[in-house]
């Protein structure tokens, strides 16, 4: 339902910009295929804007009353893309314990839990293929191949060159490059989480991601920032299901990303390979931890 509520959300804020310079809407396939949407979503959001005096709903007439105001919108903080919806909900559901190689899994079936439209679905599955942890089969089913240690190890491979490339580039950024300035407010995002480390460890991942993120987009390569998508889902997934330790994993990788920015502003190559290949190893140690055995 949470899931759902997202999309809702989300596709609802899309579909305010509509009701501008028109004086009626299409129809419910129209806005259902445009939005990437369900018709059960769709007609959540009708009914939303018949309620907020938006417009009156009667059968197919969708006629708009007046245009949205600010008020009329969901707070950013509480939507997100579509395709991160998916993209988050999916990756939940195969690196659980329970998806086990060999799984099915249906575009239709999936649609419904996460309250998107097959189409949209579709395409997130076709582009995800590409790394290997999924099959097209025929009548719109997919087999997970599973998350193998060998797979851990191939990514952690190609981890582990790109981010030392990327970390070098760092070093020959001009000293007024945005990216320092972003750096300088990640570092200080990590000691206000160490500073209250019992009570925010659980919120590590997304900063983890930021400070990452942040790296590989500095090698330049449209490549390496693609394909840190699927690293950072595959990590910070099993984190999560990987319970165990998880403070005191977390506050080492906090610990260890500060010592990483340290190297980062010296520019010395040497310095930030040593503090990268420390952080790149523990990352590793902890995502094999996490494979199923």
């Amino acid at each position: 339902m949470a899931r759902q509520n997202t999309v809702f959300k989300e596709a609802y804020n899309r579909c305010l910009g509509d009701l501008c310079g028109r004086d009626r809407l299409p129809s419910e396939p129209e806005l259902g295929e445009k939005y990437g949407i369900s018709r059960t979503t769709v007609r959540a959001i009708l009914s939303r804007m018949r309620d907020c005096g938006l417009i009156t709903w009667d059968k197919r007439q969708k006629i708009i009353l007046r245009p949205p105001q600010d008020q009329d919108y969901f707070p950013e903080d509480e939507t997100n893309s579509l395709n991160d919806i998916i993209e988050k909900s999916f990756m939940k559901r195969i690196l659980t314990g329970d998806a086990e190689p060999g799984t099915q899994i249906n575009e239709a079936e999936l649609a419904r839990d996460i309250g998107a439209g097959t189409t949209s679905v579709r395409e997130f599955l076709i582009r995800f293929s590409r790394f290997g942890l999924i099959e097209k089969r025929p009548n719109s089913h997919w087999i997970l191949k599973g998350f193998t240690m060998e797979f851990a190890l191939e990514l952690t491979e190609v981890r582990e060159m790109f981010e030392l490339r990327s970390a070098a580039a760092f070093a020959t950024l001009d000293r007024d490059h945005p990216a320092w300035a972003n750096l300088d407010e990640i570092e200080q995002e990590h000691l206000e989480m160490l500073a209250d480390i019992d009570n925010r460890y659980k919120d590590f991942s997304p900063l983890d991601e930021k400070f990452h993120l942040l790296v590989h987009k500095v090698s330049g390569n449209r490549f390496v920032v693609d394909f840190y998508d699927v690293i950072a889902f595959i990590f910070h997934y099993h984190y999560q299901w990987n319970k165990a330790y998880a403070r005191t994993r977390n506050e080492r990788a906090l610990r260890e990303h500060l010592d990483y920015i340290a190297a980062l502003r010296s520019r010395d190559s040497g310095e930030i390979e040593r503090a990268c290949r420390v952080h790149l190893r523990s990352a590793r140690e902890t995502l094999m931890e996490s494979v199923p055995h």
